[in-house]
Order: C-alpha cells, then sequence, then structure tokens
C-alpha cells in the first residue's frame, strides 16, 4: 500500500489549491479510505484524462466498492462512482450511468466543487459502500 500512497502523494504535490476546494475533498475521501480497516487502495493515473483511485475490499465479490476519479480540467473535479446496489441515495444527488462501472449499472456524484454538504454526503455513501463491502 506503501506504493500507492507515495504515487497519490506525487500526484498531490502537482496539483495546486483553487478555491473550489477539491484537492482537500480527495484528501479527505482519501485518507477515509486509508483509515477504513481492511480496505485496499489501487491508483490508475491517467495523464490529462483521469487519476483515479480505487477501493476494494478482500471480503468483497467484486473488484472494488467505489471508484474515485479526479478529471483533469481546469479546474480539476472529482467523480465518486459506486454500484448502484450497493449504496441508497435519499436525496437523489448522483446521476445513474448504466453500465458505467465495470460494465454495471453505477451513481455517480460528480463534485465540482468540494463543500461541506457535497463532501458528507459522498462520505455517508463511501461508508454505506464500504460497509458492505465488509459483509457487514
Amino acid at each position: 500500500m506503501k506504493e500507492v500512497v507515495d504515487a497519490i502523494n506525487a500526484f498531490l504535490d502537482t496539483w495546486d489549491d483553487t478555491p473550489e476546494q477539491n484537492k482537500q475533498g480527495f484528501i479527505r475521501l482519501k485518507n477515509l479510505l486509508l483509515n477504513a480497516q481492511g480496505v485496499v487502495l489501487t491508483y490508475h493515473p491517467r495523464p490529462g484524462l483521469t487519476y483515479s483511485l480505487r477501493a476494494s475490499h478482500p471480503q468483497h465479490n467484486r473488484p472494488l466498492f467505489v471508484m474515485i476519479d479526479v478529471i483533469e480540467d481546469q479546474p480539476r473535479w472529482l467523480s465518486i462512482c459506486f454500484f448502484c446496489d450497493m449504496i441508497q441515495d435519499p436525496e437523489e444527488k448522483g446521476a445513474f450511468v448504466p453500465g458505467g462501472l465495470l460494465g454495471e449499472d453505477a451513481l455517480c456524484f460528480d463534485l465540482e466543487t468540494c463543500s461541506e454538504e457535497g463532501l458528507q454526503y459522498v462520505e455517508t455513501r463511501l461508508d454505506e459502500a464500504c460497509q458492505l463491502a465488509m459483509g457487514r
């Protein structure tokens, strides 16, 4: 996991802070996953397109339970995607993406600005997905 964290930190060193607070939002979500019991992180950079942080849990039957993409744009923004059957979306803030995550239906939450409200909503979804992935 150290190599993954080192690669993410190297990427973060190249990312300038912006008023949208998206870098800080990404760090907050990354740290939440780093502190979750048994979660395994992988990092898939595609410079010029996306920088993808993926979380999995060995007890789960899928290769991941969340994908956090940093979308290369001005400014960079976040797209956090979950399998539809792993989370609730009571406020219907997510965009339904048919076949959008490894060929399965997904709910994606696009944060062009990482507000406290938006981050808290996504963190709740992240906790739901993580608990389900752990078999709880």
